[in-house]
């Protein structure tokens, strides 16, 4: 079951749709007449006046259904599912329509209400987006309904704009991972794809605490394409620890902080330094290693100067 909420400012193109598509069925209604499409939009309007402010009084739902529950749902079931949905948003004692469409595999409704409820106020939509997970994962485990493999099951040709990047890069990044071992396979991997790898580091230090990815120009954080995807499960997936890295080799800012760096390490060994040049192009050149002996000389310097300054104050 998933639940996708929208609103709008004018009934009469979201009732063409919901009821104009072929086979387009109204199972129930609440608060208006159901003579045609005109006579519903008319009462939507009439109640919509009480608040003529408004500027988006429409609100539009469509409830989907995975096929493997296509069995269950009758017209009674997906109406008393709707009517149950609605109750838990909030969306009470206001006019409403629930129609079923057949145009898709999938079992699926739409509800269009008015968000000026019967006494002229505005149905709250706070947190909408947040509460409409939340419900459609109560009712699906109420009613044992199907739950999908998750981002697996989206049909991405479906989707636009930022919604179809941010999928287009989850499978990319699965694809890559299935065919990497090390960090310069996946960068690499992602890169033939047309998406970049950027690293988030902690103020200015060397510890990473975030990855993200960038396509056509739209950036995402990892995690946020799907929480198997942040730093540092993929670097315990690409079998590299953070510990690994520790000397910068390249860098672009943002302002005072550094958004992306790749570095090489101190101890592991000229494989992982060429294996992360490899992947940068050849664009950086390592540094030297450090060796404890400069190390040590670095920090008697530093207490000497430090010494200077409390003399000279």
């Amino acid at each position: 079951m998933i639940g996708k909420i929208s609103k709008g400012a004018g009934f009469k193109g979201c009732v063409n749709y919901v009821l104009g598509k072929p086979e387009a069925r109204l199972l129930a209604a609440e608060g208006v007449l159901t003579d045609s499409i005109q006579t519903i939009t008319d009462c939507f309007q009439a109640q919509r006046m009480m608040k003529p402010n408004i500027r988006q009084p429409v609100g539009h739902i469509s409830l989907s259904y995975a096929p493997e529950d296509a069995p269950r749902m009758t017209d009674e079931m997906l109406v008393s599912l709707a009517k149950e949905y609605m109750q838990k948003m909030g969306i009470k004692d206001t006019q409403y329509i629930i129609a079923r469409h057949n145009d898709q595999k999938h079992p699926h409704v739409h509800i269009v209400f008015n968000r000026v409820n019967n006494n002229g106020r505005t149905i709250n939509d706070k947190n909408d987006c947040y509460r409409n997970v939340k419900v459609c994962k109560e009712l699906k485990e109420k009613y044992g309904l199907y739950f999908g493999k998750g981002k697996d099951r989206v049909r991405t040709h479906r989707l636009k704009g930022n919604d179809k990047t941010k999928y287009e890069i989850y499978h990319a990044v699965k694809n890559s991972l299935s065919k990497s071992n090390s960090w310069k396979q996946f960068i690499s991997e992602l890169s033939r794809q047309g998406i970049k790898t950027e690293f988030k580091y902690r103020g200015r230090s060397d510890v990473i605490q975030g990855l993200s990815f960038t396509k056509d120009g739209i950036t995402f954080k990892a995690s946020d394409i799907d929480r198997s995807f942040s730093y540092s499960k993929l670097d315990r997936m690409l079998g590299e620890t953070n510990n690994q890295y520790q000397q910068n080799i390249g860098m672009v800012t943002n302002g005072n902080q550094p958004v992306m760096q790749y570095e090489n390490t101190y101890n592991s060994g000229s494989n992982v330094v060429e294996s992360i040049v490899g992947a940068l192009g050849g664009l950086f050149n390592p540094t030297p290693n450090y060796t404890d002996e400069n190390v040590e000389a670095a920090f008697q310097r530093k207490l000497k100067k430090n010494k200077k300054r409390r003399i000279n104050w």
